[in-house]
């Protein structure tokens, strides 16, 4: 049965620092593997200036870029709750729209305002078949119905916090190495 569409909270016990209080939007589950973005991960530079499209953009808007995960780094995704006129897409479920379109990147990194609901990733997260299942089955991650305004409007830094009260548990015990059962 698959999970997706969902939010995993990563638990201390994941070292990866690719997923240190990450929040992960869980695109696809199934036998072959599992495949998602972390949402809450901003990178130091604009999704202007990690991008190469051709010609150059020009008038950027500043959008910031998120590191989806640390599968393809390379490989650019766009997230967004509108449903992208005109350009290869996909349904996510939850409201959500997954796209990798230039034409679409071009008009998301040029927008003013900058458009709502909508990321630019770098890279995602991929478990290859039961990877996903043996790590919630170990208590790595907390799964957690998609809700918008944490992948798109609390700040990143705070994500993470927020998801894990709204399961009702306390952050800051999770730390100190007390699990949740």
């Amino acid at each position: 049965m698959s999970l997706a569409p969902a939010l995993l909270l990563s638990m201390p016990q994941l070292t990866d620092p690719s997923f240190s209080k990450s929040v992960v939007l869980l695109c696809e589950h199934g036998p072959e593997g599992a495949f998602g973005l972390v949402v809450n991960h901003p990178s130091e530079l604009s999704a202007a200036e990690a991008v190469q499209l051709e010609p150059p953009v020009e008038g950027a808007n500043g959008l910031q870029l998120l590191l989806g995960g640390p599968v393809e780094p390379q490989r650019g995704w766009i997230l967004t709750s509108q449903a992208p006129d005109g350009v290869d897409s996909r349904p996510v479920g939850a409201g959500l729209y997954l796209s990798a379109s230039p034409l679409l990147l071009r008009r998301v990194l040029t927008a003013r305002p900058l458009p709502k609901r909508t990321h630019v990733l770098a890279g995602y997260a991929g478990w290859g078949p039961g990877q996903l299942d043996e790590e919630l089955a170990q208590s790595a991650w907390l799964i957690m119905p998609v809700e918008l305004d944490l992948v798109f409007e609390i700040p990143s830094t705070s994500a993470w916090e927020m998801a894990l009260r709204r399961l009702g548990a306390d952050p800051h015990m999770l730390q100190m190495g007390h699990g949740v059962h």
